[in-house]
Parts: structure tokens; sequence; C-alpha cells
């Protein structure tokens, strides 16, 4: 299949001109026009590139890619970036990212499906992410086992809100800043994927549970739904490869 397809398709399914982002979505490496095989993952890595050499793919799509800043210097291609670079050009293998739009998307974005996975309802968006409410309340033990099932892994609990949950917020990877819009939203919980120091004392002092499910983990969810898209929409074998990280 025509790459340029594949990534006409996927950017407007994912609709990218609504995002202001820092990195390229879409196509970020060009490699091979013509594409057979994808291999799909959270973030780019020489793990994920040497994955795809061996599954023997043209492409690779992944949510967190090539970002501008990477490179310190636009002139300067060295160590990892550089690493990285020489093997997708030397195997000419594309490279495909989705960032913004994958986290926003209200179907197959990585919140939405937490949202719909964790039976939400009355569900509106927060930033990139989406808040929504308990059909009944529900401790907050249980509901984060159900986190925890969710995303496959531990979280970690910050419970300086109420004892049952009601209406809850849902911003993936390095969100946990985004906390005075989950509380605005209603939310008396909010589930991000990291947790920085500054915040702590402040969602304390606001009264706000937070339920640190990890930036990988939490950003699984897109990036598996839209590989499925591609292969059920476009009939191309596309193949989500799992490299763990444990933030």
């Amino acid at each position: 299949m025509e790459r340029d397809r594949i990534v006409q398709f996927t950017s407007s399914y994912l609709d990218v001109d609504s995002f202001t982002d820092q990195c390229v979505n879409g196509l970020q490496v060009a490699g091979a026009e013509d594409v057979s095989k994808i291999v799909s993952g959270v973030s780019i890595s020489s793990r994920l590139i040497q994955a795809a050499i061996s599954r023997q793919a043209q492409m690779i799509l992944v949510h967190h890619g090539f970002f501008r800043g990477d490179i310190p210097d636009p002139l300067s291609l060295t160590g990892v970036m550089r690493e990285r670079l020489a093997l997708i050009l030397r195997h000419n293998i594309n490279v495909v990212g989705y960032h913004l739009p994958l986290d926003a998307h209200p179907e197959i974005g990585n919140n939405a499906l937490a949202c719909k996975r964790l039976e939400l309802t009355d569900i509106e968006p927060v930033d990139v992410g989406f808040v929504g409410s308990l059909r009944h309340p529900e401790s907050l033990k249980s509901f984060v086992k159900r986190v925890e099932e969710l995303y496959e892994r531990d979280v970690q609990v910050f419970a300086f809100g109420p004892d049952k949950v009601k209406r809850v917020a849902v911003v993936s990877g390095g969100s946990s800043p985004y906390w005075p819009q989950a509380l605005k939203a209603g939310a008396d919980t909010f589930i991000c994927g990291d947790m920085r120091e500054s915040v702590v004392r402040a969602i304390e002092e606001a009264g706000l549970n937070v339920i640190n499910a990890g930036h990988y983990d939490t950003e699984k969810l897109g990036i598996i739904a839209l590989s499925e898209l591609l292969a059920e929409s476009l009939g191309i074998d596309v193949e989500f490869v799992d490299i763990p990280n444990p933030v």
C-alpha cells in the first residue's frame, strides 16, 4: 500500500490540522513508498526500530516520535538521535507519529478509551482529556483496583479527596499539572500519567484524589486502537510491539 495513502487516511481520521503540537503529526521520517507491514509502539527507541527491522516492516507508527528539542542544535545530529536515525535511514523505514491528536480523539484516543472502559457517563472534554461521572458512587479503593486492571499495573494513589468517587477526569501522559482543569470540571478524582513534586501539596490542599498510572501505560490504549483501526480499514498488517516502561 502507498505510504502517503496510509498517512493521509490516519491524519484525516485524527484531525491533525486542529492541533498545535511540539512535533510533526504525520510523516516524520520518509522511507519506502510502498508499505506492507507496520510496527507500532508507544515511543520511538532503538529497541522498537530493531523490532521493525526484524519484522521487515516499512513503517513505524508511534505516539511519541521525534519532538522539537530532541536535537539541541538544528545543525547538530549526535548521540542517541544520530544512532536512531542512522538505523531508520539505513533500512528505509518510515516513521509516522501522532501525539496530541491521539490523546484527544473522542473515539480511539488514550483518554476517551479509558473513560469508556471505566464506564464513565456524561463525558466532556478537559484539555486533551475527558471528564465523566460514575453511574453510582464507588469507594476509592474499589475504583483504584479497576484502574489497575485497566492499565495492567500498580498505580500511585494520592488520596486527598473524598472516600467515594463520583466524577473522574482522565488526562494521559505528563499531565499532573493539569489538575486545576480537572478540579474546575468538577472531578473529585484525577487519573494522570505522572506526578511532579510541585503538584503534591497543591492537590492535598485542593482536596483532590490523584491516581498516577504512568506515562507509558496511560498512552498504550490509543496506539493499540489506532493499529487495529488501520488493519481493519486498510487491510494492512499492523503489529503493536510492547516495550514496557515503568514510568
